[in-house]
């Protein structure tokens, strides 16, 4: 439950908003349900200093994703979101919608059953979206370790500070 204090507190892992919107993931070192969390370690890295790319061709999207939901990994791409797993259980991916870096800027169109494909050096998964919604800006809910493998794709809302795009996508089977 959300207490007002800024910290939003799930299973293993607390996520706080920052100044400007984003989360902050702290915490959290394995999943439930048997589905462990893969942390992000050197060996995790591509050549390119990445941990992977995200492709929805339903939308024309092909884009990398760095380590950290930074200002500066979504000025190169989208960022993976710090302390959630990057392969198994739910991975956090944070992005743009607006100015030159607005690699998110077309989530809003995605419907259920679009594909996607996430590839890291663990291999590539293909994911099925399950829903498009928008959320409050201090409702991070979404990112809490899940027992299936699964994308959760977070953007703003365009003029409404309090809301954000939330997508997740299901791996396929």
């Amino acid at each position: 439950s959300v207490d007002g204090s800024g910290s939003y507190p799930l299973p293993d892992i607390s996520i706080s908003v920052d100044s400007s919107g984003f989360p902050t993931v702290s915490g959290g070192s394995t999943g439930r349900s048997g589905t462990s969390l893969t942390e992000v370690t050197n060996g995790m890295y591509l050549a390119n200093g990445s941990l992977g790319t995200l492709k929805i061709p339903s939308i024309s999207l092909s884009v990398t994703a760095y380590d950290g939901d930074t200002f500066a990994a979504m000025k190169k791409g989208i960022g993976h979101i710090a302390s959630t797993s990057c392969w198994n259980s739910n991975i956090g991916l944070v992005g743009h919608n607006r100015g030159t870096s607005d690699y998110f800027g077309k989530l809003k169109k995605l419907k259920p059953g679009d594909e996607m494909s996430y590839t890291t050096k663990l291999g590539t998964r293909t994911y099925v979206v399950d829903s498009v919604s928008k959320i409050s800006d201090t409702d991070w809910s979404k990112l809490q370790y899940t027992s299936d493998n699964r994308l959760t794709l977070i953007t703003c809302v365009e003029n409404v500070g309090t809301q954000r795009l939330c997508v997740q996508a299901v791996e396929k089977r």
